[in-house]
């Protein structure tokens, strides 16, 4: 398999060189490479929640985070990557406590506070309002409906259209959290449809269509054999129109270009997706997206369904050679 074409690529970056760099200066606690980063000029706020959500788990388990915002306590940018950090640390305990065991609330407060601090320091910033939603999940019963409306009122008055705000919207509907799987879908599809063309809102529907698919998975003791009723879940109907629409309404209107690094997260999932539908329309589909994607895979959704890389393999030389009939 090692000279497979399409033996995946599963960069963590994404590609990102320079947030590479900075995630190597986090290992020995340099914290300068971070600033840098995060100094970017304009308003490419995808790029900047890209980093932030890759910064942080490196920075949860050591204090590079800490000391940056020790040495400049007034950089609005460290008190976001902090936030960000806090946030993915209660993950961690969440994650350690095992499924269904309530971490300390003041932990899940604190966190939150932290974010509330970061969106003060850095007014026109959505990123420290994606990780107060993210975070809210933790609490037993989630939030009040009036105080998470309003945080994503905030967040949509700075980035209507964030892929990473609204994904985080859709786990906190879901039934893993605090939702149902009907609750989801309906968001992620009212999202998709109104979202310009080019938007990559509509591929929440199959981010939807995992996080269900991982929910029923997770109640069967993680045995795909026992799931039940599951036969059909990528290839009725309505998955397969769901394609159908992410293509048209975001990849076929996007630029055909080689993929941001804040894109290729967002392709694997209808590519996965196409590849599952397995209609032959949604094979041209898949073969198409893996021409965009090319080697750059992430790990998830190709895990879900067995082996990540075995998986990314079998599928790209499968589209190849029906786009070569």
């Amino acid at each position: 398999m090692a000279g497979d074409r399409f033996t995946p690529d599963f960069d963590p970056d994404c590609g990102d060189a320079p947030l590479t760099s900075a995630r190597q200066d986090i290992v020995i606690g340099r914290w300068q490479g971070l600033r840098e980063l995060l100094r970017v000029p304009g308003a490419d706020w995808a790029a900047r929640s890209h980093r932030v959500r890759l910064l942080a788990p490196a920075c949860a388990g050591n204090s590079t985070a800490e000391s940056w915002l020790a040495a400049e306590p007034h950089s609005a940018d460290a008190m976001v990557l902090r936030a960000a950090t806090d946030v993915t640390r209660a993950f961690n305990l969440a994650i350690a406590a095992g499924r269904g065991v309530p971490i300390d609330p003041l932990r899940v407060d604190r966190a939150a506070l932290a974010c509330l601090r970061a969106a003060e320091a850095h007014p026109e910033d959505p990123t420290p309002w994606i990780f107060l939603i993210s975070v809210a999940r933790l609490y037993p019963s989630g939030v009040r409906r009036r105080e998470l409306g309003r945080w994503w009122d905030e967040l949509h008055g700075r980035d209507p259209y964030s892929m990473e705000g609204h994904l985080q919207i859709l786990h906190y509907y879901s039934s893993r959290w605090h939702g149902t799987h009907g609750l989801m879908y309906d968001f992620a599809r009212d999202a998709a449809g109104v979202a310009p063309a080019g938007c990559a809102l509509p591929v929440l529907v199959q981010y939807a269509r995992v996080e269900e698919y991982c929910h029923v998975l997770d109640a069967a003791g993680r045995q795909r054999d026992a799931v039940v009723g599951m036969g059909q879940h990528w290839s009725h109907d309505a998955a397969v129109n769901d394609v159908r629409r992410t293509w048209q309404r975001w990849i076929g209107a996007r630029p055909d270009a080689p993929p941001a690094p804040v894109e290729l997260r967002d392709l694997n999932f209808p590519a996965h997706a196409a590849c599952y539908a397995d209609t032959t329309d949604t094979a041209d589909i898949a073969a198409d997206l893996f021409r965009i994607i090319g080697r750059r895979a992430t790990r998830t959704p190709w895990s879900v369904t067995g082996d990540a890389e075995k998986e990314f393999v079998r599928w790209g030389r499968r589209s190849a050679q029906g786009k070569a009939r």
